[in-house]
Formats: structure tokens, C-alpha cells, sequence
């Protein structure tokens, strides 16, 4: 017998949801589709099944299927969210858009350029919702950054920096653990500029520019683990540290670091952001922020702190690792308009410096309005291209090389 609950859901304009992988992520974002007004019937599927079943029944969602296969196969799902892990994404996204299913997916869009440009083909050939959940979207340096260039405030922008320093120590072990089995080594070696979104997207989440050229240089590893080993990783890759320069389209630049061993408490904050402009500054550390111009310097820490909504020790947090707990438990900050979410969010746990409740509102909306969402393909490839030809870079010594554009999203 259905619930009341789910009687009330049928009732509105909803689509069915399918999630696909059941790991430490997914569990944080099934609660905020259940909860979506936008959403109806919720499924799970994972290469483990007793991982999708503990899922469902934690969250109360409608079922589970057997494989992603039969997920795509099932006329009771609409859209599916892929949460699996992130050199995987490409061709499940692609599967995922041909069974004629709206696609959410994590971060990043693929890990080579054909991976992307069939994405954004399969897009445009089925006129299906696709959007990349990038959590920098809304990181409150990224909304404010934003807003003030919408205004005018920075002058002519000609130069910003973003980074994702986050320490292996700090909960990745735990993580690739996790997620990779007995074999985690070759996977916990996944190159830092295969990941580069979280610190591409907060760049030009706020720049509307693209990058048009890169020049990278790699760190070899030295802790000696068996992590970010050549013989040992499923990547060829021996890179934990790497910064990337781009040049940007109608001049200007920013770089990027990638850090996976660095004295930093990520915990407290991973990406930061830096924007300078002919009339004004913008800088983001780890526990402070500030705005600059020509005349002195002002404190935004506050504007730009998320309150958080959930303790760390929440007992729905328990299979994450302490070290990562933080990213799920931020809130919104002052700079955040949450006017447009629904009111069933008001109480439900955030994440990622308050990004997931817009993340989620972004991607329900698009597919039942058919609009297209903040970060669809077109713009998903401009976070995530510049990433892949600056670890080419970074193999080849820091060569400059060409990043190619595949345009602006068509008008919907």
C-alpha cells in the first residue's frame, strides 16, 4: 500500500528518480530528491546490492533495481542521478541519455574529450535534461563573485584563482577504501586535473569567460604507499600535486591548483577563490574573506560562512569518514537567495558550503520545466575540458596547449 505521502507527490508535476550508486554521496542527496516537491518515486541501484537496499530502507525510498540496465529499462523512472565513481561517469551519462532518461550527474562530466562531446551530441540529438552537480557553483565566493561582476563592481576582471586543496589524509583514504575494494591503490591514484571543477567551476561559475589555452606542471609523489605509484595505478598516474595556467577568451587569465598532499585544513575549507579587477579584489582563505579596492579593505568572512544544519556527529553521518564529515554538514550562508527553494528544504541538511539544496532545486526544475539548468553540458564541458588538457600539459612537461570550445547551450 502506498503511503499518504507518496499519494500527495503523484498529485503534483513530478518525474521519477533513479540513483545510481548507493556510496557515501548518494545517500546525502536521496534525502533532498525525496524531499523535492518536484520529485515522486525515488529508486536505487549499486553494483553492491545490499548497499542499495540498506540505502532504501534508511531513506524510505520506493525500491531497488537488480543493475542500471534494468533501471533504464523501466518505464517507472524518468531521470537518473549518476553518483558512481568519477572516471566512470561519461559512459553511464551516455547510456543514461540514448534510454531516453533526464540525466544528473556528479562531477566530472567525463574524463577525455569524446566522453563530452557525445555527451553534449546526445543531448542535443534527444533534447533530454543533462546537468553536472558542481558544488562551486554556488560556494558563496563563487555566488558573490557573481553578483558583483553582474554589477559591475569588479571594473575589467583580469585574473582569478581557484583551488581544491584537499589532503589524502583528510578522509580519502577512507573514501577510495571504500569505494575501490581491495584493489583502492590504483584508483586513489586518479589524477587531481581529472578532477578539476571544484576549482575550474568556481572560477568561471562567476567569469562568464572559457579557457582557450593551458600550460600545467605536475608534482611527482614521494610519500612511497603504493598511492600515486606508475606501476600501481589503473591511470599511469604518479601526480598528487598540480597547477594549471589558463588563458581565457577576450583576454585575461586564472589558475588553478590541485592539491592531494598539502599541509592545509581542508576540513574547514577546500575550494577557495581569489577574483582581481581593474576597480576591486576579491580574496577567500581558509577562515577569512575580504573585498578590496583602491581605497581599503573590507570583511565579508560573515557574508560568505554557511551556519551549518547538521552536527558531525549526526548518527545519518556515521559511515562517512570525520575527516569528510564536513562537507556534508554546512548550511546556507548570508549571500545565498533561498527565496526559490522549496520550503521543504528549510530543515533538511546542506552540504558542500550550501551548494547541494540548489543543486538539487536546479536540476528538478530544469527537467519539469524543460529549461536548461545552471551548469547543462555546454557549460559542464567548460569545467571540465580545461582540467584534462592541463594533465596533458602536466605530461608533457608544461607545454602550452589549445583547449577547444564546443560553444555556448542553444536557447531553450
Amino acid at each position: 500500500m502506498s503511503s499518504p505521502r507518496l499519494h500527495e507527490r503523484h498529485c503534483r508535476m513530478t518525474f521519477s528518480l533513479g540513483i545510481v550508486g548507493a556510496g557515501q554521496f548518494s545517500g546525502q542527496f536521496a534525502k533532498l530528491f525525496l524531499a523535492h516537491p518536484g520529485v515522486g518515486d525515488v529508486h536505487v541501484t549499486d553494483l553492491l546490492p545490499e548497499r542499495a537496499e540498506q540505502l532504501a530502507a534508511a531513506e524510505g525510498l520506493s525500491g531497488t533495481f537488480p543493475s542500471y540496465e534494468a533501471m533504464l529499462e523501466s518505464k517507472a523512472v524518468d531521470a537518473v542521478a549518476v553518483f558512481t565513481q568519477r572516471w566512470t561517469h561519461g559512459p553511464l551519462v551516455l547510456q543514461g541519455l540514448n534510454a531516453g532518461k533526464h540525466v544528473y550527474s556528479a562531477v566530472p562530466m567525463a574524463i577525455s574529450r569524446e566522453e563530452i562531446a557525445a555527451i553534449i551530441e546526445a543531448v542535443r540529438a534527444t533534447g533530454l535534461t543533462y546537468m553536472m552537480g558542481e558544488t562551486s557553483q554556488y560556494n558563496p565566493a563563487t555566488v558573490h563573485a557573481r553578483d558583483q561582476i553582474a554589477d559591475g563592481a569588479f571594473g575589467r576582471l583580469f585574473y582569478a584563482e581557484g583551488d581544491y586543496v584537499h589532503d589524502m589524509d583528510l578522509g580519502f583514504y577512507e573514501a577510495y577504501q571504500y569505494s575501490g575494494g581491495e584493489n583502492w591503490k590504483a584508483t586513489a591514484s586518479y589524477p587531481p586535473l581529472l578532477y578539476p571543477t571544484h576549482s575550474v567551476g568556481g572560477v568561471l561559475g562567476a567569469w562568464q569567460t572559457h579557457a582557450v589555452s593551458v600550460s600545467a606542471i605536475g608534482v611527482k609523489d614521494d610519500r612511497g604507499d603504493g598511492v600515486f605509484d606508475q606501476e600501481i595505478s589503473q591511470f599511469g598516474n604518479d601526480i598528487s600535486n598540480a597547477t594549471a595556467l589558463f588563458e581565457v577568451a577576450g583576454g585575461g587569465s586564472f589558475r588553478t591548483n590541485e592539491f592531494r598532499r598539502v599541509g592545509y585544513p581542508s576540513h574547514i575549507r577546500e575550494s577557495r577563490f581569489r577574483f582581481f579587477g581593474t576597480d576591486a579584489s576579491m580574496e577567500q582563505l581558509a577562515t577569512v574573506s575580504f573585498w578590496q579596492d583602491k581605497k581599503g579593505v573590507k570583511d565579508i568572512t560573515e557574508l560568505l560562512e554557511p551556519k551549518p544544519t547538521l552536527a558531525p556527529d549526526d548518527p545519518s553521518l556515521e559511515h562517512i569518514a570525520p575527516a569528510l564529515r564536513a562537507a556534508f554538514t554546512s548550511g546556507s550562508a548570508p549571500v545565498h537567495d533561498r527565496s526559490r527553494l522549496p520550503r521543504e528544504f528549510d530543515h533538511l541538511h546542506n552540504g558542500h558550503e550550501g551548494s547541494h539544496h540548489f543543486l538539487v532545486d536546479d536540476f528538478v526544475t530544469a527537467v519539469n520545466t524543460r529549461t536548461l539548468p545552471s551548469v547543462n553540458a555546454w557549460v559542464a564541458a567548460r569545467y571540465t575540458l580545461p582540467g584534462i588538457v592541463a594533465h596533458e600539459s602536466a605530461r608533457q612537461g608544461g607545454v602550452r596547449l589549445e583547449i577547444a570550445d564546443f560553444g555556448d547551450a542553444p536557447e531553450s
